[in-house]
């Protein structure tokens, strides 16, 4: 099993806009990808994160979807969009197996 996990600093004032767009992606994932995607937003540290969770069978399960998203016209209308909401460089992808 894989999960795969994208974090984000929101910026600041934007904690309502950010969690609609989480909402929004989450379902989009879900509809078109038949991706299950959990929002979490952190109990310590910076609480101005939120992160988004998935697992998938195998890496190449993860690639494939990598690969797709990129074309995506509605999920790159929806990212662009949230831009305002997070804060420039502050992305990052972490990718980890069960053992």
């Amino acid at each position: 099993m894989i999960q795969f996990s994208r974090t984000s600093s929101v910026a600041p004032g934007k904690l309502s806009d950010a969690l609609g767009f989480a909402k929004e992606i989450t379902e989009h994932l879900q509809n078109k990808y038949d991706v299950k995607t959990q929002v979490l937003m952190p109990v310590g540290g910076n609480p101005h994160r939120l992160s988004w969770r998935s697992e998938y069978p195998n890496l190449a399960a993860v690639e494939a979807l990598l690969t797709k998203l990129p074309r995506d016209e509605k999920y790159l209308a929806l990212t662009a969009k949230a831009t305002p909401f997070f804060i420039a460089g502050s992305v990052t992808d972490e990718i980890w197996r069960e053992i």
